[in-house]
C-alpha cells in the first residue's frame, strides 16, 4: 500500500476548500504526503469497494469506514443504517450536521485534537464556506453579482476549463489567500466566461419554466443549449419557497431542489432526506440526486415538486 495519502473531496466550493484544509494541516501534524481528487454522488453506486487499496481520507462527502480521517456535515451522509453504527467520533473521524459547511468542522477538530492553530486565510476560507455552502448571501444580488474573491471563485466552477480544474484550485488554496487564487489567470478567464454564461442563463431561464404552482417552480434546463444558474428562479420570482429542476452534468442529468434562502418556507420538507430515497442527498435546504435518465430525472422533479407543494399548504 502507498504511504502517500488521497484525500476525496466533494466537488463544490466547501469540499475544495475543506480538501487544502486538511490537506495543509496534515502534513504540518502528521507528516503525511498527500494528493487529491473529487468525488460526486456518480461515485458512490459501489460505494463498498470505493477507494480500493489505496490510503484515503474523505471530507465534505459520505462516510466510509475505510476512511483514515473523514470529515462531514451532511445530515445524509451515512449510506446505510449499518455504516452509521460503524461511526463513532475519533481522533480521526468527526461529523456535525449542525455545521453550515465542513472546513470550520475541519479547524475545530484539528485545534482540539491536534494542537493546530489555523492562519488568518483559512479561517477567511471557512468563513466564506458557511456563506457559499448555506447561501448565507446578504441578497440575491450578492448570490448572482457578488464580486467577493470567493464567489468570483465559485462562479468560475461554471465554467471550469478542464475536469482536473477542481484539484487545480485545492492546490492553489493549499498556498494561498483566496484573492491570490481568485486573481490566477486560469480562474479569472473562467469567471469571465462564467459571468458570460449567468447573464444568458437569466435571459433564458423563463422559457425552461415549466409551472409555477403554491409558490413551488418546477423547470427543466436539460438542454445543452440552455445556460444555468443556480438562483434564477428566485431572482425572476422573489415570492417563491422552492424551485426544483433538471440540470445536464458530466455524468448524466441531475435533479437539483433549493429554498428561497431570501425568503424561506415556514413550513416545508427536509430535501436532503427527500433524495436521499433516489439515491441522493444534501441538507434540509438543498439537495440533489442523479436519476439514470433524463425520462428518470425529470419524473423525479415533477414528483418532488408536487411534493413541496403539498407541504407549503398551510395546515387546517
Amino acid at each position: 500500500m502507498s504511504h502517500t495519502l488521497r484525500i476525496h473531496y466533494h466537488r463544490d466550493f466547501d469540499g475544495m476548500v475543506s480538501a487544502a484544509v486538511l490537506a495543509k494541516i496534515l502534513t504540518e501534524t502528521h507528516d503525511e504526503k498527500v494528493v487529491w481528487s473529487s468525488v460526486n454522488y456518480d461515485q458512490r453506486r459501489d460505494w463498498k469497494a470505493f477507494g480500493g487499496n489505496e490510503r484515503f481520507a474523505i471530507v465534505d462527502f459520505h462516510f466510509h469506514p475505510g476512511a483514515e480521517y473523514w470529515f462531514d456535515h451532511h445530515p445524509t451522509t451515512f449510506l446505510t443504517p449499518e455504516l452509521r453504527k460503524a461511526y463513532e467520533p475519533t481522533d480521526r473521524w468527526a461529523w456535525d450536521e449542525t455545521s453550515p459547511s465542513c472546513p470550520p468542522l475541519i479547524l475545530r477538530h484539528a485545534a482540539d485534537h491536534w494542537g493546530y492553530e489555523p492562519s488568518e486565510r483559512f479561517i477567511d476560507m471557512a468563513k466564506w464556506s458557511d456563506v457559499v455552502d448555506a447561501a448565507r448571501f446578504r441578497d440575491v444580488e450578492q448570490a448572482i453579482f457578488g464580486d467577493e474573491p470567493a464567489l468570483r471563485i465559485t462562479r468560475s466552477m461554471t465554467a471550469a476549463p478542464s475536469r482536473e480544474y477542481p484539484d487545480e484550485l485545492v492546490a492553489a488554496m493549499f498556498k494561498m489567500t483566496l484573492e491570490e487564487v481568485a486573481n490566477l489567470p486560469v480562474v479569472e478567464k473562467a469567471h469571465e466566461r462564467a459571468s458570460r454564461n449567468r447573464d444568458k442563463a437569466l435571459e433564458q431561464f423563463p422559457r425552461t419554466v415549466i409551472s409555477i404552482t403554491d409558490q413551488v417552480l418546477l423547470y427543466d434546463a436539460s438542454s445543452s443549449k440552455v445556460r444555468r444558474e443556480r438562483f434564477a428562479p428566485f431572482y425572476h420570482h422573489p415570492e417563491l419557497k422552492y424551485a426544483v429542476g433538471v440540470i445536464p452534468t458530466r455524468s448524466g442529468f441531475h435533479v437539483t431542489a433549493g429554498e428561497n434562502p431570501f425568503k424561506p418556507p415556514a413550513q416545508g420538507l427536509h430535501l436532503g432526506e427527500l433524495m436521499e430515497k433516489h439515491g441522493g442527498g444534501g441538507h434540509r435546504a438543498v439537495a440533489g440526486a442523479n436519476p439514470d435518465s433524463l425520462e428518470g430525472a425529470r419524473t423525479l422533479a415533477a414528483e418532488c415538486a408536487e411534493l413541496l407543494r403539498v407541504a407549503v399548504q398551510p395546515k387546517s
